[in-house]
């Protein structure tokens, strides 16, 4: 009888552990697939805009040709930026999701709002410099972007060690997109 006791137990532990393991799941595929969402959106918005207004028609003989703007050979290729943007994104996702696991969103609030300041500047740079070219205000969004994500890799790391590396790749991807900005501006 005793041990059938102890069977049943093991059994509600497991299914508890489960249940626990299900949310935990959902909740970072939410954590990571929200951000990385909008950072894709915000490139595609921001390649969009690029497109309607920096595309140069002309008409010979009543065939309308793109001129193709040249880029120095130095240059980086968009590719490069919009393969670092998503992943920056994905890391600091799943930084912020352990986090928020071990609850320090609720004990450090500074910590919640330095990661939406982070997604604020990510999700406004790529359409201000690429869409727009407004590349002096792009560098502002940059090091703002920049100054979060420090702030957020110091918080981060009082909270959670490992959340607080995650943040490093991310930094190294703001200031590689500062000096992609800088160059823009004397291109």
């Amino acid at each position: 009888m005793n041990n059938k006791k102890r069977n049943i137990g093991v059994g509600r532990r497991r299914e508890k552990r489960m249940a626990m393991a299900k949310r935990g799941f959902k909740s970072l595929a939410i954590a990571v697939s929200l951000p990385l969402s909008l950072t894709l959106l915000s490139m595609y918005l921001g390649s969009s805009l690029h497109t309607q207004q920096h595309a140069d028609y002309y008409d010979d003989d009543d065939d309308v040709v793109v001129v193709a703007s040249t880029k120095p050979f130095w240059f980086t290729p968009s590719w490069v930026l919009h393969l670092m943007c998503p992943a920056s994104s994905f890391l600091m996702g799943i930084s912020a999701w352990m986090v928020w696991a071990d609850g320090g969103f609720h004990a450090n609030p500074v910590a919640l709002l330095l990661y939406l300041a982070q997604i604020i500047f990510t999700l406004l740079w790529d359409p201000l410099v690429f869409g727009l070219g407004a590349t002096r205000v792009g560098l502002m969004v940059c090091l703002g972007l920049f100054g979060a994500l420090s702030g957020c890799m110091h918080v981060f790391r009082q909270l959670n060690s490992v959340a607080g590396d995650f943040t490093k790749p991310c930094l190294a991807c703001a200031a590689f997109l500062s000096v992609v900005n800088v160059k823009l501006l004397f291109v």
